[in-house]
């Protein structure tokens, strides 16, 4: 029996009387991916990502091992739940309009020490004071740095289109805005160079690609660690007391933690590893995010219909931002259908030997997006599931 199969007969013992569709994590694999992020570190702590989790009790665990420390959130309401809750240090990743949230956060001694919110315009600190409705508490400060390897004299740009911020004199510069202004007060820089940690360098079946890919990464990641420790050597000009840099992701972390400047990694993926992280060379995680669905129908040979499926991740559209079928190994989906809205055909062989009400399991193509189709996780040790906990959706809430 190979690894995946003992896997998939552990996973069917351990939701035999539950119904599909259904979603686990394996705990065992959950913790082991753990574990590696922190190796990876070298004695950095990791601020976990809550988007790759979205799920209190998972962030819980993970926050409660040696290495961790921290969340980096991605909406502001969320941020201000996660507080409440009793996370007590919330950087938000993302700059926001919640005009209410930051009414709330300027209100609350509690909320405001707890939550540092991103910017890297000082007009997102006009919108912030307008929104205060007298609440006069000291807003905590992120900024963020535009990580993108830029070439031919800006004509040509690797990189996400995040901030507007490039240099270390424009970062400085928005530090002293800041510093400037009373009722804020810069704590900390964020650069994520998703080029780097969120790029695979080794997709099978294109070798060029993947060689070119670990080219343009290996540039990035010099010029980046150049640019970056200039930019906190002349944010520290300004805010001397600056507590924090940020950096990296999943597919970087060994990277960036060896940047001096670096004080601390995000990452979040590497825990739940979704099919996106199947392709690098600088790590190897183990699946513990996994979906079932039921065979509903069996059409014909070679080929079952499961209910549901049609749970794409977001990014530019193509084959590689869907679930991939998992387990049993050999399922392909019908190129004429896809995954289907309601229903899915897969195809193979293998699919002679389910039957209706068999469960197929899924990998999603990104982490923390599943848990937006399910109400509750299945965590699995062994063969059992030990515990069933809300996802963000199944407490109610969505947030994006």
């Amino acid at each position: 029996m190979t690894a995946r199969a003992a896997d998939r007969a552990r996973y069917d013992r351990a939701t035999a009387q539950l119904d599909a569709p259904v979603a686990i994590v394996d705990l065992d694999a959950f913790d082991a991916n753990a574990d590696d992020l922190v190796r990876r570190a070298g004695g950095k702590p990791i601020r976990v990502a809550s988007k790759s989790v979205r799920c209190r009790a998972l962030l819980e665990r993970v926050l409660a091992r040696e290495g961790f420390a921290g969340i980096m959130s991605f909406t502001l309401a969320e941020s201000l739940w996660l507080a409440r809750s009793g996370f007590d240090d919330v950087l938000l990743a993302y700059p926001s309009a919640d005009r209410a949230g930051y009414a709330e956060l300027a209100a609350d001694p509690k909320l405001a020490a707890a939550v540092t919110v991103m910017i890297d315009d000082p007009a997102q600190l006009d919108l912030i004071d307008a929104a205060r409705a007298g609440g006069s508490e000291v807003v905590r400060v992120c900024l963020e740095l535009d990580t993108a390897l830029t070439l031919l004299g800006g004509r040509v740009r690797i990189g996400a289109r995040r901030s507007p911020l490039h240099s270390p004199a424009q970062v400085a510069e928005v530090a002293r805005a800041v510093a400037r202004r009373p009722g804020f007060k810069v704590v900390g820089i964020m650069a994520y160079e998703g080029h780097v940690a969120g790029v695979g360098d080794a997709v099978a079946g294109r070798p060029l690609r993947s060689r070119a890919v670990r080219l343009m990464q290996a540039a990035a990641r010099r010029e980046l660690a150049e640019r970056r420790a200039a930019v906190v050597r002349a944010v520290r000009e300004v805010v001397p007391d600056l507590e924090f840099v940020n950096g990296g992701g999943t597919g970087s972390v060994q990277h960036t933690a060896a940047e001096d400047a670096v004080t601390e990694i995000a990452a979040g993926s590497g825990l739940y590893v979704p099919r996106l992280f199947d392709n690098y060379t600088s790590f190897r995680g183990r699946p513990a995010a996994l979906f079932a669905l039921p065979v509903v129908r069996r059409p014909g040979v070679g080929v079952v219909t499961v209910l549901g499926g049609g749970y794409p991740a977001s990014g530019a559209p193509g084959a590689d931002r869907l679930p991939v079928p998992y387990l049993p190994e050999g399922l392909l989906y019908d190129p004429q259908e896809g995954a289907g809205e309601v229903q899915t055909p897969l195809l193979g062989p293998v699919a002679d030997d389910l039957l209706i009400g068999d469960k197929v399991w899924f990998r999603h193509a990104k982490a923390g997006e599943l848990c937006e189709r399910f109400d509750t996780l299945h965590l699995v040790e062994g063969d059992a599931v030990t515990a069933t906990v809300p996802t963000y959706r199944g407490e109610g809430h969505t947030f994006l």
